[in-house]
């Protein structure tokens, strides 16, 4: 059997944190959280993850400035943004740091999540090695 990937969910919030593990556990990825941009990118220098999903309105580091220095870094991990609270400023700036996908919460439906997810592995899976 095909060992699912796995995705690092980075969100302030401990109940969207709890969702999100809970559903794409149920879905067989394996999950690891973090609760601030500084620990998720702790944790991408630990071990590698095949996405990052990630809220941008969060204190400290925000989920854009994160996002930035995984570029920086060099990781070509997949990362999908998530906000509350779009803007044509914070879909442009997601854009300009390769986000592979900007999702609006609260979520209508976990399915949107779920593809989301599923495109954006995909992609990477369709990405030529360098």
């Amino acid at each position: 059997m095909e060992e699912k990937a796995r995705i690092l969910v980075v969100d302030d919030e401990e109940g969207m944190c709890e969702f999100l593990h809970y559903l794409l556990e149920g879905e067989g990825y394996r999950v690891d959280l973090a609760h601030s941009g500084a620990e998720a990118l702790t944790k991408l220098e630990q071990k590698p993850f095949d996405l990052v999903l990630a809220d941008i309105k969060m204190p400290g580091m925000d989920g854009l400035e994160m996002l930035r220095r995984i570029r920086a870094a060099d990781h070509d991990v997949v990362v999908i943004v998530m906000t509350g609270y779009a803007s044509l400023e914070t879909a442009i700036k997601a854009i300009k740091y390769n986000a592979y996908d900007y999702i609006l919460k609260p979520f209508e439906d976990p399915d949107v999540v779920l593809a989301a997810i599923e495109k954006g592995l995909a992609h990477r899976d369709e990405e030529p090695e360098e």
